[in-house]
C-alpha cells in the first residue's frame, strides 16, 4: 500500500489556505457581477451562479463593498461594480487597452454597414462579448449583449478566435465544454464545431448561419497581437436576409479592413511601449 506523505498542517497553513480560498471566492463573486455590467446581480442569482450558500455569498459582497470593489443599489438591493473597479480598470487599459483602442473603429463599423457590432476577447474556454456598437438598421438580433460568456466555438467571434487557435486548444476547449453545448445549444455540438472550425480557418472568416438563435447570423473575424497571439474578435450580427450574398462579402472586406485598422493600432502601441 502507498501512502501519500502530506506536509503537517499547522494552524497558520489552514489559516492561509483559507484566506486563499475567500480570495478566490470574493474574485469570482466580482466576474460574477461585472458580467452584468447594466442590470446588475441579486443575491439569489450569485447564489446559484457560483454554487455557494447565500451566507457566505452575503458575507464576501460585503467585503468587496467595504474596499469599494462592488456597490448595492439600495431600491433593487442589486450589486454592481464599484468605483475602485473602475479606478483598477483604467489603470489596466493602459496595458490591455483593446476595447479603448477599438472604439472608433467598432462605431464606424456598425454606421457604415447599419448591423449590429462587437469586440469580444477569449476568457479561459468562453468568449467574452467586451462591447456591443449598435448599427442603424431598425430590425436587430439579440443574440450576444456586453458582459455575456458563449463556450468558445459559439457565435460568430467566438468561433473566429477558436479557429484561430492551435488543434490542441480547440481539442482543450470543446472537451472542457461537452457537457454545457450538450445542455444549451444542441445544434452545436464538438464534431459540428470542429467542422465550423475547418471551414473558418478555409475562407478566412467565421459564419454563424443562425445556430444560436433562429434569424440571427453572424460573421467574425479573428484580431492578433504583433507577435501573432490571439487578441480577441470581431463580428457583426443581423437578421438573415442581411447576410447573404453578396452582401455577406461585402461585410467581410469590411470586416477585415477594421480588423486589420485595430491589428495596425496595436502593432504602433507595442513598438512604442518597447522604445520605453
Amino acid at each position: 500500500m502507498v501512502h501519500i506523505m502530506e506536509h503537517p498542517r499547522t494552524e497558520s497553513s489552514a489559516g492561509s489556505l483559507g484566506g486563499s480560498q475567500s480570495v478566490d471566492r470574493a474574485l469570482a463573486l466580482l466576474g460574477m457581477v461585472g458580467r452584468r455590467p447594466s442590470e446588475g446581480a441579486s443575491l439569489g442569482e450569485l447564489v446559484a451562479e457560483s454554487g455557494l450558500n447565500k451566507p457566505t455569498v452575503r458575507r464576501l459582497m460585503l467585503a468587496l463593498i467595504r474596499n469599494g470593489m462592488v456597490e448595492q443599489n439600495e431600491a433593487t438591493r442589486r450589486y454592481f461594480l464599484g468605483e475602485e473597479s473602475y479606478i483598477l480598470g483604467t489603470f489596466a487599459a493602459h496595458r490591455h487597452g483593446l476595447l479603448e483602442l477599438s472604439f472608433e473603429t467598432l462605431a464606424r463599423l456598425a454606421q457604415t454597414t447599419g448591423d449590429a457590432a462587437f469586440l469580444s476577447v477569449r476568457r479561459g474556454f468562453s468568449a467574452l462579448c467586451l462591447h456591443r456598437e449598435e448599427g442603424t438598421y431598425p430590425i436587430r438580433t439579440y443574440a450576444l449583449m456586453t458582459g455575456r460568456l458563449h463556450p468558445l466555438g459559439v457565435g460568430a467571434g467566438s468561433l473566429a478566435m477558436l479557429s484561430a487557435l492551435p488543434d490542441a486548444e480547440v481539442d482543450a476547449a470543446l472537451a472542457a465544454n461537452a457537457a454545457r453545448l450538450a445542455q444549451d445549444y444542441p445544434m452545436l455540438q464538438p464534431e459540428e464545431i470542429r467542422t465550423r472550425v475547418a471551414q473558418t480557418r478555409e475562407q478566412g472568416y467565421a459564419l454563424n448561419p443562425g445556430l444560436v438563435i433562429p434569424d440571427s447570423w453572424g460573421l467574425g473575424i479573428a484580431l492578433r497581437r504583433p507577435d501573432g497571439a490571439l487578441a480577441g474578435a470581431l463580428s457583426l450580427a443581423a437578421i438573415e436576409s442581411r447576410m447573404q450574398q453578396p452582401r455577406r462579402e461585402e461585410l467581410v472586406m469590411q470586416l477585415r479592413a477594421a480588423a486589420q485598422e485595430i491589428e495596425h493600432t496595436l502593432a504602433q502601441l507595442y513598438a512604442a511601449r518597447t522604445r520605453i
